[in-house]
């Protein structure tokens, strides 16, 4: 039953009952559309340079974007939890991608910032609907292993991180008006992708239904007390990853003399390894009980941090972003897992908790982050992220792996 303190070790127990992948078409499917959703969402931190030398807004503005693609997202991603919880909704696996690259297309045709300021936000409000179905329909495709679910993280860490790559050179080129090439992406993954996965969850449909003999299995016990303590330290983790999506780039650029390639770089870098990191968090997790692997990434952020912070030259900068971002990205999936293993009769709700409102609510510091820069700089602004990671460290002092069974 989830909710109760297991007896055994971390260990011991994930050795006895490692969860198994069940059905890799589905989520292979998963994986391809977070890419493609997320990709939109990477793509905003992407064209903040652009916008600041085009359009000069200021840092305050910057992060104004940045929380127009989180705020209202994360606001809304926990209400379709809780309708996904009641009645699927499958077609947001295509549809939100598309909605997404719809708001990014907009974004930079009109030289007005409250327009793009709003197609930021309906941008980020497709990327929140999209992802408590997604995060639901992986966990089954997984069988509830955090290594399946860290795969389907990479798929939007992928997104995430290519985005600069593709950004810099369609904006470099066509200018901030050319953010409607970037919505091609969404297009093709609604046409594409939504008739694979109607045809994938029928497949899988009818074997799991074989598998049970048609009978429905128990869930457990939601444990509510041990979710809002997770949800704290997802918080407190979302404010470090965050501030460095929102700032690395202009870092590099303003302080250490980068060109926006090389920022663009430092983005990719910082979010390529966390991509990697999510991986061998979610294995990690498996082997050694979530909240153990949690609390291995928090202290991995430091160094990381530090590093960027005294970084002589680019090339150092690169390397510790790609040191701290592996770091940042570790817990990510085992964090998602372990929400939905304490409330498994609301595993839609968990994941627009804790993918939703608990980032969102840490994402909300940024601004905050962006006047600290006007005011002191840039370091100044990154060096106050190194209590971030401690602190939540201190919240996963009171989390224990759910027992399940």
């Amino acid at each position: 039953m989830i909710g109760t303190v297991s007896t055994q070790t971390p260990t011991s127990r994930a050795k006895r009952d490692r969860p198994r992948i069940v059905h890799r078409p589905s989520l292979v499917i998963l994986i391809v559309s977070h890419a493609v959703v997320d990709f939109h969402q990477g793509a905003v931190p992407a064209m903040l340079p652009f916008l600041v030398a085009t359009r000069h807004y200021d840092y305050a503005a910057v992060a104004g974007i940045t929380l127009a693609a989180t705020l209202l997202a994360s606001l809304v991603q926990p209400l379709f939890g809780a309708i996904t919880d009641r009645r699927k909704m499958p077609w947001l696996v295509g549809v939100g991608p598309l909605v997404a690259g719809l708001g990014i297309g907009i974004s930079g045709v009109f030289d007005v910032y409250a327009v793009t300021w709003a197609a930021v936000a309906l941008a980020g409000i497709a990327v929140a609907a999209y992802h408590p179905e997604a995060a639901s329909a992986a966990r089954r495709a997984s069988g509830g292993s955090a290594q399946g679910m860290s795969w389907f993280s990479v798929g939007g860490l992928v997104g995430l991180a290519g985005a600069p790559l593709l950004v810099e050179p369609v904006l470099s080129q066509g200018g901030v008006s050319a953010t409607p090439v970037l919505a091609a992406f969404g297009a093709c993954a609604f046409v594409v992708l939504l008739p694979l996965w109607a045809w994938s969850r029928r497949r899988f449909a009818a074997g799991n239904n074989a598998a049970r003999g048609g009978r429905t299995q128990p869930a457990g016990r939601d444990d509510w007390r041990s979710f809002g303590w997770l949800t704290a330290a997802v918080v407190t983790r979302s404010v470090l990853q965050f501030g460095i999506t929102a700032f690395v780039a202009l870092y590099l650029i303003h302080d250490l003399d980068a060109s926006t390639r090389v920022g663009a770089a430092s983005l990719t870098a910082f979010l390529g390894a966390g991509a990697v990191g999510t991986v061998f968090g979610g294995a990690l997790g498996d082997r050694l009980g979530r909240v153990r692997a949690m609390r291995i990434g928090y202290l991995a952020c430091l160094p990381g941090l530090l590093g960027l912070l005294l970084a002589p030259n680019v090339p150092v900068a690169l390397a510790a972003a790609a040191v701290l971002g592996f770091a940042t990205m570790m817990p990510f999936a085992v964090q998602v897992t372990l929400g939905q293993e304490y409330l498994p009769n609301r595993v839609g709700t968990a994941s627009g908790l804790t993918l939703g409102v608990a980032m969102t609510i840490g994402g909300s510091a940024t601004p905050l982050l962006g006047m600290l820069a006007d005011a002191r700089g840039l370091p100044t602004a990154l060096a106050v992220l190194l209590v971030v990671p401690v602190v939540s460290l201190l919240f996963t002092l009171r989390l224990r792996d759910a027992a399940i069974g």
